[in-house]
């Protein structure tokens, strides 16, 4: 008596079956394949739905809100205007200058 071979519920070709094959695939157009892959452009529905609902807050909240934000860092605030002494000029002349030193060292 010779042995038979063993048939597993898979049945005989289970090996043959793994391998990707082009019989059970449906045939698809180029065309649909582009279709498919090609990028979707969505910046007018997202511009569309940004500009939808704007709401412009009062000039004076931003201002506040500007300032809160603005950091403690030298580099955040703005450069301080300094005010420009003007040179102050003298009330006396040179003959006031020419009196004063005849009184104070009696030359000249």
């Amino acid at each position: 008596m010779a042995a038979q071979p063993r048939l597993t519920a898979a049945g005989p070709s289970t090996h043959a079956r793994s391998k990707a094959t082009v019989k059970g695939r449906a045939v698809k157009s180029a065309i649909e394949e582009y279709r498919k892959k090609k990028a979707v452009d969505h910046l007018k529905t997202n511009l569309l739905y940004m500009t939808k609902g704007r709401y412009i807050a009062d000039k004076a909240v931003t201002q506040q809100v500007l300032a809160q934000n603005s950091g403690r860092k030298s580099k955040d605030r703005p450069p301080e205007k300094k005010e420009k002494k003007k040179s102050e000029g003298t009330v006396f002349t040179e003959e006031d200058f020419r009196k004063f030193e005849r009184e104070y060292f009696g030359t000249a």
